[in-house]
């Protein structure tokens, strides 16, 4: 698996849902990059559901955190949306166990 972060995103208007399907190491860092991805996706139409797939991902622990409360507050960081804007977000994670483990494995 490699380090650089990949993101596709599937529409579907009609049934007003996205899917943001990221591949790679998600860092506290390169999540901003997933904010501005799901922020762009919201924008299409008012009561978008997103779905953020991160299964295909290695995500750390800090990064993870921070995405969950954004699901839970139903907004993302002030820093990325000033606006506050509501967000319908789900988010499938990867097995925290398998990539912490990935993780460690290649630091070593």
């Amino acid at each position: 698996m490699t380090d650089k972060l990949r993101v596709l995103v599937r529409v579907d208007l009609d049934c007003a849902t996205a899917q943001v399907a990221a591949q790679g190491h998600v860092t506290s860092k390169s999540v901003r990059g997933l904010y501005d991805v799901m922020k762009r996706a919201n924008s299409l139409t008012a009561g978008m559901t997103l779905e953020l797939d991160m299964t295909r991902a290695r995500i750390e622990p800090d990064a993870l955190e921070e995405l969950r409360a954004c699901s839970k507050s139903h907004h993302l960081p002030v820093r990325v949306d000033p606006l506050q804007s509501d967000y319908r977000l789900s988010i499938l994670a990867p097995d925290t166990a398998a990539s912490l483990a990935a993780t460690a494995t290649q630091a070593a």
